[in-house]
């Protein structure tokens, strides 16, 4: 069942389209983070969902109940969506315990049960509930505006880039613990994020947008290793784009040839290898039954358990391209070493087309 129906959304600001036509389904309890770079329309989505913005046209449905059509809309504070933006923007006047049950009925007294309950649940001691938001860090920040959001037991949840402004280790322990508490609660829950190996971490469902629309949706793994064309390849982590010819399930390249998943597929084509697919051995010499091709080290980078090589290597056309191989931190080749590349598994096609349909005649290697 569906949570969350957004259908054929639309939105422009003056002659600027913000949001194209967008339709997603979120199942119940599901986590969905929507990513892309900056003036995608993310965040414009989320306005929409939240009641901030209205769309131009389309509609937003919610457990069943029409948020926003043609005929009308509903407003934000009657929606039950928990919101909880980029900096927690907690009441500066208000201590802690103010701030979480600054929407519940009733006198302070009352709200005390509810209080502690929710400074349990986003693991915070209760007696934090006196302390001022200034006197607090940023993961403690985040906690309390997480709670504050919780406090109206919402139907769905929107979290705006919420970890942005924390530290790297503290954000991933913050996206640990909200996205474990918020599935233990069952709250559908949608993430914006710049960050793209947060959204790969957090979400069971991912949605990529690009230019106000909706380039691509599905499972994490699978819009990781199958993504639509080349831009969501790289945006999506490090990848390795070649030209090919796709022949008898093969697709030959600079890297000799590697197979794909259709046979049926033939003629020119760009492929998709991510890092982890490649693998060096020394030396730049193998025998013509080895796959693969020799390439030189130009630099590399070191980060402790795990390094970074830029290996260079000639293409067909006499020019030279830079490969992102992963290699052990103590074992990596220096910097002038020559190695030989073997790429692993299939690669991946992607599709040439851009967001209007057209098809650009591919160049071949």
């Amino acid at each position: 069942m569906n949570s969350l129906e957004l259908q054929q959304l639309h939105k422009s600001y003056g002659t600027v389209t913000a949001v194209h036509d967008v339709s997603l389904n979120l199942p119940a309890g599901s986590r969905t983070a929507i990513v892309g770079p900056s003036g995608s329309g993310k965040t414009t989505l989320l306005r929409m969902i939240a009641g901030f913005e209205f769309p131009d046209r389309g509609r937003i449905s919610l457990n069943g109940q029409v948020l926003v059509d043609d005929e009308g809309a509903l407003p934000a504070h009657q929606r039950l969506i928990g919101y909880v933006p980029q900096d927690g923007a907690l009441f500066p006047h208000m201590n802690v315990a103010a701030n979480i049950g600054f929407g519940l009925p009733g006198k302070m007294a009352a709200k005390q049960t509810r209080i502690d309950e929710l400074l349990d649940m986003v693991a915070l001691d209760p007696a934090m509930g006196t302390r001022w938001p200034h006197e607090l860090s940023g993961g403690q920040q985040q906690r309390v505006a997480l709670a504050r959001a919780l406090a109206q037991r919402p139907r769905l949840m929107l979290l705006d880039e919420p970890f942005s402004a924390l530290d790297t280790g503290l954000r991933a322990s913050m996206r640990k613990t909200v996205a474990r508490l918020l599935a233990d609660a069952g709250i559908t829950t949608i993430l914006v994020t710049h960050d793209q190996a947060e959204a790969l971490s957090f979400a069971d469902q991912l949605a990529v947008m690009r230019q106000g629309h909706l380039v691509q949706s599905g499972p994490p793994l699978e819009l990781y290793r199958h993504p639509r064309d080349a831009q969501t390849a790289l945006f999506l982590g490090d990848a390795v784009v070649l030209p090919a010819r796709l022949e008898q399930g093969l697709a030959h390249c600079d890297l000799g040839p590697v197979p794909i998943a259709d046979p049926a597929r033939q003629g020119p084509a760009q492929i998709m290898l991510r890092p982890e697919q490649l693998q060096w051995t020394a030396g730049g010499a193998h025998s013509g039954a080895t796959p693969g091709c020799a390439g030189v080290v130009r630099d590399w980078d070191f980060a402790g358990n795990h390094c970074t090589l830029s290996v260079a290597i000639t293409t067909a056309d006499g020019s030279q391209q830079l490969l992102p191989v992963p290699a052990g931190g103590l074992q990596a080749p220096a910097p002038g070493s020559r190695v030989w590349i073997t790429p692993q598994g299939q690669a991946h096609v992607l599709d040439s087309r851009d967001l209007c349909g057209r098809r650009p005649a591919p160049a071949g290697p």
